[in-house]
């Protein structure tokens, strides 16, 4: 079948032309003033039926959605390259390219890998898994938290691609028997995307995970991370407080680093001195000092924060506490006039109190510092396009194009947050027990993550089953 946009992606981007074929009509969309001799080509080329103006950036942005749309899937390069690749030449020398949809017409590996990252990156996911099994192999989209399945290429394809990943990355093709981290920086119709690649060897070949991270999303605003106004507020005030220090919770994927992030965006940076110490920098923040951790060399968190406190802060956030001696840091400095925000796994708000307790903090330093915590999780945002309500007004997801037939598109968070008045710090002075903090919280009006949630199922945002799902614990 024929393109809907015959020129060439590269052509198209360099020359800011693009050609669209309606079935009605061939439209040559230019900027103003024109570039006469690649009109003049491209005329002489096609029958073009219509000359039409675009303003320059919406003519790039235009160029990019029409040409990330008209990329092949995945599944179909995948299907093409095992037809037609010559096993036996599979590991040759591939160049590298700027924009991965230039690459349309490149060596077979390279083609899969291009598509494979090209509809990643269209579907909105977070993780590329690529695994090898005895007989076959499975690449696996991760899309609003959930694993699918979109192609299972041919076992004897899997050793090719990942050499190719590890070309990309930097790594070394030749050690198999060791895990390896490295990083890919791509373009993709314009977007800039960034890729952590992690292999890990297993019982029939490397395996690989791809973290991608669009560059491009990257503003991040606490209005739009799905908080009721109630607790949004709250938050707020916390995080504009001077000193002390602030705590997010959740399990790994629950948007912790995120609600962070955001709220790094309302501190003024021009007249504060912001610091972060995270494992790994997921983002990079503009007027913000970000410092990654790294094990080979013994910089760790408690390494790099005491680093961070000589640099004269007046807010730190702290990618993780993960052991006593980054918690009493971090404690110690919110003592100190610093304004501390951190992540910490915990299954609930009150739990976190338990928790530093447990890794030695001492609570009275504790009750001295601690401003409120927050837990959370995301539950998936029914697809609005294909959503159905029973008879009882509940709302149900039916799975349409639109979502790849999930049901679900998008996601969003439930929250609880846990404010420490002064009746909070004095069970926390006392050692209470946890479940005199929920006690407590509750009475002063704090709502657990799954009553979160049910605003959203009324809203017909989520579904019950979702909210149910994530709320588990």
């Amino acid at each position: 079948m024929a393109s809907r946009y015959p020129l060439p992606y590269a052509f198209a981007k360099a020359q800011q032309l693009l050609l669209e074929d309606t079935q009605d009509e061939l439209i040559l969309w230019a900027p103003q003033p024109l570039p006469l001799s690649a009109v003049a080509e491209v005329q002489r080329l096609y029958a073009v039926d219509r000359l039409e103006h675009e303003e320059g950036s919406r003519l790039r942005e235009r160029i990019s959605v029409a040409y990330a749309g008209n990329e092949s899937s995945a599944a179909t390069v995948v299907g093409e390259v095992e037809s037609a690749v010559d096993l036996s030449r599979l590991l040759q020398d591939l160049p590298a390219v700027e924009d991965l949809l230039e690459a349309a017409n490149d060596a077979p590996i390279i083609r899969m890998l291009n598509a494979l990252l090209t509809q990643a990156a269209k579907d909105g996911a977070s993780d590329i898994h690529i695994e090898p099994y005895e007989r076959s192999s499975s690449v696996r989209f991760r899309v609003d938290g959930s694993l699918r399945e979109i192609v299972q290429p041919n076992r004897a394809l899997h050793a090719a691609l990942i050499s190719r990943l590890k070309i990309m990355a930097e790594l070394d093709i030749a050690e198999k028997r060791l895990p390896q981290d490295g990083r890919i920086s791509l373009r993709i119709g314009g977007r800039a995307i960034d890729v952590r690649v992690s292999t890990l060897p297993s019982a029939h070949g490397e395996r690989a995970v791809l973290r991608l991270l669009d560059k491009s999303e990257s503003k991040f605003s606490l209005e739009g991370l799905g908080m009721d106004g109630a607790v949004l507020s709250q938050f707020k005030r916390l995080t504009a407080q001077p000193h002390g220090i602030v705590l997010v919770t959740g399990p790994t994927g629950s948007g912790k680093t995120t609600t962070l992030y955001a709220a790094l965006q309302t501190v003024d940076t021009a007249g504060t001195n912001v610091l972060t110490v995270e494992d790994p920098i997921e983002y990079e923040l503009p007027g913000i000092g970000q410092t990654q951790v790294n094990a080979k060399i013994d910089l760790t968190f408690a390494k790099a924060l005491r680093a961070i406190l000589r640099q004269d802060p007046d807010v730190i956030m702290i990618g993780e506490i993960r052991d006593f001696e980054t918690a009493q840091i971090a404690i110690q400095a919110s003592l100190t006039g610093h304004l501390v925000l951190a992540t910490l796994h915990t299954n609930d708000a009150p739990s976190a109190v338990t928790r530093l307790t447990d890794m030695g903090v001492e609570p009275f330093l504790l009750s001295s510092s601690l401003l409120g915590v927050q837990a959370q999780r995301l539950v998936r945002k029914l697809c609005s396009a294909c959503r159905r309500q029973d008879e009882q007004g509940h709302w149900h997801p039916v799975g349409c194009p639109e979502c790849s037939h999930t049901g679900y598109k998008g996601r969003t968070g439930v929250y609880e947050l846990m404010v420490a008045d002064d009746q909070i710090r004095g069970l926390i002075h006392n050692r209470a027990a946890e479940s005199e903090l929920w006690a407590a919280a509750r009475a002063k009006g704090m709502r657990s993550m799954r009553e979160d949630g049910e605003r959203l199922v009324r809203a017909g945002v989520t579904s019950l089953e979702e909210v149910l799902r994530a709320t588990r614990d």
